[in-house]
């Protein structure tokens, strides 16, 4: 835990909630002056015991709950990156998942010029793998350049996709399924998701994989063989990124190489030597 930056965040954030918001009144005569809730106000608020509060800012409160931290989170008005800050300062980790469920649904306009800009097929989805921007290679991929609505329902249930995915059973959906079940777990409440997963289940190849289970989280550096509508046969390269005031948004790079996966040499890894 870090304490001093611990405190430092939640007394700027409590300090600027003006407390008649929440149907207190100040005091008229001698007592409190300083700004914002107090923290008696924030217990009465939270429905926590008195003085739960008071430990959390002192930072004598080891390992609070990421529920607590969420309902103060939320109290307080703090943003995705403040969400990460708080949880990184008091349990010194990343949160388990955004704070609320209409993050990562978008990213800033400058993505689409950014994908524009790159020469191989990229593109970038919300944390519900909706497409909300891509470029013309990107496009390229499919026939008549019709990009799929959503690029996970598209790997998992389209039909079309089990041509150009080559292998599907073997080389895609087992490390596509797991993909889905975490993001999930980590937004339970998105129908999106919670819709695809029921079309998963409801077709029983993609349910007999799905149920399989596997631990892939990103297809970060995976190779993998793919029929091109204009190229024809290769393997692609899977570069991914996430836009970072987006929490599950992604940016994909695709790198596609005709021909066999004989035919090129797999990039080293890059680092400091």
């Amino acid at each position: 835990m870090n304490k001093k930056a611990l405190r430092a965040l939640l007394r700027e954030r409590r300090a600027l909630i003006a407390p008649e918001s929440h149907g207190f009144t100040r005091p008229t005569g001698q007592g409190r002056r300083a700004p914002g809730l107090s923290q008696h106000q924030v217990d009465q608020l939270l429905h926590r015991t008195l003085g739960t509060y008071h430990r959390l800012e002192s930072g004598s409160y080891p390992n609070p709950s990421t529920e607590l931290l969420r309902d103060v989170a939320r109290l307080f008005g703090l943003n995705e990156q403040e969400w990460v800050l708080l949880c990184r300062y008091a349990l010194l980790q990343d949160p388990p998942g955004a704070l609320n469920l209409s993050s990562g649904k978008e990213v800033p306009g400058v993505w689409q010029e950014a994908v524009d800009g790159i020469g191989h097929m990229a593109y970038v989805t919300d944390a519900s793998w909706d497409l909300l921007a891509c470029n013309d290679a990107f496009r390229d991929l499919f026939p008549g350049g019709r990009v799929p609505q959503n690029t996970m329902r598209w790997m998992l249930l389209d039909t079309d996709a089990r041509s150009s995915l080559i292998d599907w059973s073997t080389a895609w959906a087992p490390l596509v399924m797991p993909q889905l079940r975490a993001a999930i777990a980590s937004r339970p409440g998105d129908d999106t998701l919670l819709q695809i997963e029921k079309e998963v289940l409801a077709e029983p190849e993609a349910a007999r994989i799905y149920e399989a289970g596997g631990a892939t989280i990103h297809p970060d550096g995976d190779e993998r063989p793919l029929l091109h509508a204009q190229r024809g046969p290769g393997w692609v390269t899977t570069c991914a990124a996430q836009p970072l005031t987006a929490p599950g948004a992604r940016l994909i790079i695709l790198v596609f190489h005709p021909g066999s996966r004989r035919s090129h040499l797999r990039a080293p890894y890059l680092r400091v030597v």
